[in-house]
């Protein structure tokens, strides 16, 4: 078996606003191994990115960690301070933003931008030495080197993505994490991206964290999935576990509301109501006020996050059994 490369334990992280503390990641386990892809999704809000941001550190001034750990094989990362964290980011763990397509400076030649990546890991480098490397990046993500020198404006979208891509493989990272990697992609183009993105993970044997709210997605490229829900893991397992036999209800009422191009047509089921304010998130399971099955016991208690068997975890006092 793989070992594990980053653990998660009861990751608590809030922010701090005028009307009091907003609830973003609350108690939130999970472990990711060496070469392994996992996907988390959810509704908008949900605490997906605020996650990816906590594993980096890198959260707004009103934001703060209040509890658990953030284990990167035996480094706990909660506790490090700046300098200490800049010598994880980049080096062992990496991220392609949200809205990646617009991060990149207008100003500057994209080789230059990603040279800096360089210098942040490398130290000084060469111009040659570090237009070979670029140039090996740009044909790991399936771009012409001869474009190295242009500028942000006269890459397409797709062409754009691709150089976010190579900037956060510029380090030779044991993670990325890519957050909604393909928004405002054609659907043509995003499925580029996401081989490419497969291929480069498969050829260098490194593990990826995926964000997405579309959960076609997040499967084509996953192999757990984990299931967000105001701010708390609901459900993790495999991805075929996860579309073939959900658990838990929040999961089983996503995977009824979009359609599937195969077999027999069927009504599409909406999740009545809408998510919590995390401000005054409800007691017991966040999701008790719009689930069927919730009891008096949802309302009340907060379901342990549990191994129910075969590494299929689910935080749920009523499981579902699905066939």
């Amino acid at each position: 078996m793989a070992n594990v490369l980053l653990n998660v334990e009861n990751l608590t992280m809030h922010y701090t606003t005028r009307k009091g503390d907003v609830s973003a990641v609350d108690d939130v386990s999970f472990h990711l191994k060496e070469g392994e892809s996992i996907g988390l999704v959810g509704e908008s809000g949900c605490g997906k990115t605020s996650v990816a941001l906590s594993l980096l550190k890198l959260l707004p001034d009103n934001a703060e960690i209040k509890g658990g750990h953030i284990w990167l094989q035996d480094l706990d990362l909660v506790p490090l301070t700046e300098k200490e964290m800049n010598k994880v980011r980049w080096d062992r763990i990496s991220m392609v933003f949200q809205a990646a397509m617009n991060a990149l400076n207008p100003v500057y030649r994209v080789e230059d931008q990603i040279t800096e990546a360089l210098e942040h890991c490398w130290g000084r480098v060469s111009q040659e030495q570090a237009r070979e490397r670029i140039a090996q990046l740009f044909e790991m993500v399936g771009l012409d080197p001869a474009l190295m020198n242009r500028y942000p404006h006269e890459f397409s979208g797709g062409m754009r993505q691709r150089a976010i891509i190579a900037m956060a493989l510029a380090c030779n990272p044991d993670i990325i994490i890519a957050d909604e990697p393909t928004t405002a992609l054609d659907v043509i183009v995003q499925d580029h991206i996401l081989q490419e993105l497969k291929n480069v993970q498969h050829k260098l044997g490194m593990s990826m964290i995926y964000i997405s709210h579309d959960i076609a997605v997040i499967a084509e490229v996953s192999d757990r999935i984990g299931v967000m829900y105001a701010g708390r893991m609901a459900e993790m397992a495999s991805a075929l576990d996860i579309f073939k036999r959900p658990q838990h209800p929040y999961t089983v009422a996503l995977m009824s509301a979009f359609p599937s191009i195969k077999g027999e047509k069927t009504e599409l089921v909406i999740v009545a109501g809408e998510p919590p304010d995390l401000l005054f998130p409800p007691s017991g399971c966040r999701f008790h006020p719009r689930c069927s099955y919730a009891t008096e016991i949802c309302r009340q208690e907060q379901p342990p996050f549990e191994n129910k068997g075969g590494e299929h975890y689910v935080a749920c006092w009523n499981p579902v059994e699905v066939s």
